[in-house]
């Protein structure tokens, strides 16, 4: 402790020490970065759920299917684009047809982790890489989420102009659930 301010000195880079009132550990920085890669793996073990929005008339699900695979480009909400960033491999999607159709038709995967957006005039902007999945059996409608209590906070609902959005587990499950 530093005995003016009561603050924890600060640890040197080449050694962390974790400590509690019961224990206390010290690890060499060989050590330290392999606990910091084992926390980020294990953080990354997890799924995350989003839902992506797409004017049908532009690139339509059916689009989608027949290439199998897309960038994601063309995505210029700060927000959305910082989804975009947090989007990694293995990540479950829903595809939202909107204008038109207002309906979640499809499941798919992000493939390919956020990269520069070829598309933009502007640095900054990222695209993911999506694959297709399988269609739902029957569209979930604007409506139908619109109906069901457990989806009123979702941000299709909340935030109707953005293009990529997060979703819970339980909301993405529900949403398929609804699909059939």
């Amino acid at each position: 402790m530093n005995n003016t301010t009561g603050n924890p000195m600060p640890m040197p880079i080449a050694a962390y020490k974790i400590q509690s009132a019961r224990w206390a550990f010290a690890f060499s920085a060989a050590e330290s970065s392999i606990l910091v890669a084992l926390h980020k793996t294990a953080h990354r073990m997890t799924t995350q759920y989003w839902l992506v929005k797409q004017e049908p008339e532009a690139y339509a699900w059916t689009d989608f299917v027949r290439d199998g695979k897309t960038d994601w480009t063309g995505v210029r909400n700060f927000q959305a684009r910082n989804f975009l960033k947090a989007m990694q491999p293995g990540d479950a999607v829903l595809f939202y047809e909107s204008v038109t159709t207002k309906a979640v038709v499809g499941l798919a995967e992000v493939s390919k982790a956020a990269f520069p957006d070829k598309t933009a005039d502007e640095d900054g902007w990222v695209a993911v890489e999506l694959k297709a999945g399988k269609a739902l059996k029957n569209p979930v409608t604007l409506e139908q989420v619109k109906g069901e209590a457990s989806l009123k906070d979702i941000g299709l609902l909340r935030q109707s102009r953005l293009s990529v959005m997060p979703l819970k587990k339980t909301e993405f499950a529900k949403i398929v659930k609804l699909g059939g």
